[in-house]
């Protein structure tokens, strides 16, 4: 499982010119699901980004997790995060887990957030979306857990 985790000051998700998640301070995670992903990467990258400490403290440090900043997050599936482009010019996403496995984890994840006390919310599985990202620094981070 793939996460691409933006700090965000403001971040949108928009589906068929319909808003259909939007938070301010917090985090927009771009959520790849691979073929051997399962319910323990889920919890596993759950727990590591709501502590992860990547916002900004008063001296500028990044010492709060966005439990401490009281952030939110959207979580929107990405299985381009899976590209394969080693080959060609067209990515392959072979890697990328089907729709039927991914769109339940993806789901699996939000809710582990959730339970971890951070408030969140998500795109729509399989949809065209319109994704705005507001990104805060910017801070960047990519973790994964296979």
């Amino acid at each position: 499982m793939r996460a691409l985790l933006q700090r965000v000051k403001h971040g949108k998700v928009t589906v068929n010119n319909r808003p259909i998640a939007e938070i301010g301070l917090g985090l927009v995670i771009l959520l790849g699901v691979g073929h051997a992903d399962g319910e323990e990467q889920a919890k596993f990258l759950a727990e590591k980004i709501a502590t992860l400490r990547i916002f900004e403290d008063k001296l500028g440090k990044t010492n709060l997790s966005i439990l401490d900043v009281r952030g939110s997050a959207i979580v929107v599936s990405q299985f381009t995060l899976y590209a394969d482009t080693r080959k060609g010019r067209r990515p392959s996403f072979t890697e990328a887990a089907l729709p039927e496995v991914a769109a339940p984890l993806v789901e699996k994840f939000a809710a582990f957030l959730v339970d971890q006390g951070v408030p969140t919310q998500t795109g729509e599985f399989g949809a065209h979306m319109l994704v705005e990202i507001q990104n805060d620094g910017p801070v960047t981070i990519w973790l994964e857990k296979s």
